[in-house]
């Protein structure tokens, strides 16, 4: 009997764990009809060893999270607000370019960083940089979730081989590297990214065909929150297509912040927590004017939680690259290190009209799209000016 990887959607993050570690290639990750990767099992090359059962961080921290184990055994982070003093870094980075900070250490002792980014085809991938140019690359905001690919057993044979290594994604993925690679390593760095959850890349895909449709044109750039224009604290994507013509839009943000098109497993994330596995977790610092009065400027912060000894070295190392503040995290605090975001009523509705409606009807129905949503919106905004009057 081939081992039972997958009983519920729900107790599957995607982080590919289970396919690294099989030695017999018997696991592939395949797309579901939602658009999300989960491991499938050849039972013609399985030998049921069932490494990849034991592999599996994601179902082992639901049951610790539900015990409350995770919270008595971790360290707590010690809160920074930071801001990159490079103005040209921290503009192209998604909050305040702690990220580019950190990683310039790593590649400063001739270390390799994986991370996120975008393809031509705009889906997100985890790759490998060796310099900066390539690490560029991850820099700013993707909102679906991404492929690893073969980077947990590259990270590993670069690992193996004594070079330093960071390694950035979701806390999940960080997770499912750590419980990958079996042992700690020194040489080991991990940057877990807070999450709120990772909506559909099949959904963003098709809304970046929607939008080619209206504007007549191929699409060659995206920016997911296009801070440049409207500020960090607005969240509007922007696309850019060969024809010249740009769109502003909130469509797939109000898709996302809908939840509706998340990952089945985030609504049982046992990340949302204080406590993470990354040795530094950052994030936006929403929240900044009261964790830090004067620090913000509207050009991004970011929020940075130190989690063990080896993440407060490395962030000591950086200091002269970045602006700081000590904060606390009762003044930090987000939904996502409070509980995972709960499933809403209308998920299956979303995807039984997804499945049978044109992506316009979605936009109106779901995304905020369209005239009558507009004179909602402005009115909501008018009532607010009177009544803050």
């Amino acid at each position: 009997m081939n081992p039972i990887l997958c009983d519920d959607k729900k107790n599957c993050c995607g982080c590919s764990a289970c396919f690294s570690v099989c030695k017999f290639n018997a696991i592939k990750m395949k797309v579901d009809q939602e658009g999300f990767l989960y491991p499938t099992v050849d039972e013609n090359e399985c030998v049921h060893c069932n490494q990849c059962v034991k592999v599996c961080a994601f179902k082992r921290d639901q049951k610790k999270f539900s015990n409350g184990i995770t919270e008595s055994k971790c360290r707590a982070p010690v809160v920074y607000a930071v801001k990159h003093k490079d103005m040209d870094t921290r503009m192209n980075s998604r909050s305040g370019g702690i990220f580019t900070a950190l990683s310039d250490v790593v590649f400063e002792a001739e270390g390799v960083v994986y991370g996120c980014s975008i393809t031509s085809d705009f889906m997100a991938v985890h790759m490998r940089a060796e310099n900066k140019e390539q690490r560029n690359l991850m820099r700013g905001s993707k909102y679906i979730q991404s492929d690893l690919k073969m980077t947990f057993s590259l990270a590993k044979q670069d690992l193996e081989m004594k070079r330093k290594v960071l390694f950035s994604g979701t806390s999940c993925q960080i997770a499912g590297l750590r419980s990958y690679l079996g042992k700690e390593y020194n040489n080991l760095f991990c940057i877990d990214i807070v999450c709120h959850g990772v909506p559909s890349p099949m959904v963003w895909k098709d809304y970046i065909g929607w939008q080619e449709k209206r504007a007549k044109g191929k699409c060659i750039a995206v920016d997911f929150r296009n801070k440049k224009d409207f500020g960090w604290a607005t969240h509007i994507e922007t696309l850019t297509f060969d024809n010249g013509k740009k769109t502003n839009s909130k469509v797939f943000k109000s898709l996302f912040y809908g939840h509706t098109i998340l990952r089945p497993s985030c609504y049982e994330c046992p990340y949302k927590s204080v406590y993470h596995p990354g040795d530094i977790s950052i994030a936006d610092y929403w929240g900044i004017d009261k964790a830090a009065p004067g620090f913000n400027d509207n050009k991004g912060v970011s929020l940075v939680l130190v989690n063990s000894e080896k993440g407060a070295q490395w962030f000591e190392s950086v200091l002269s690259q970045i602006e700081y503040r000590k904060c606390r995290i009762e003044d930090s605090m987000q939904q996502s290190f409070i509980k995972p975001y709960a499933q809403p009523a209308n998920r299956d509705e979303f995807w039984n009209d997804y499945y049978t409606r044109s992506f316009y009807l979605i936009a109106r129905k779901y995304g905020n799209y369209g005239l009558v949503n507009s004179i909602r919106e402005m009115l909501r905004q008018i009532t607010s000016i009177i009544n803050y009057v």
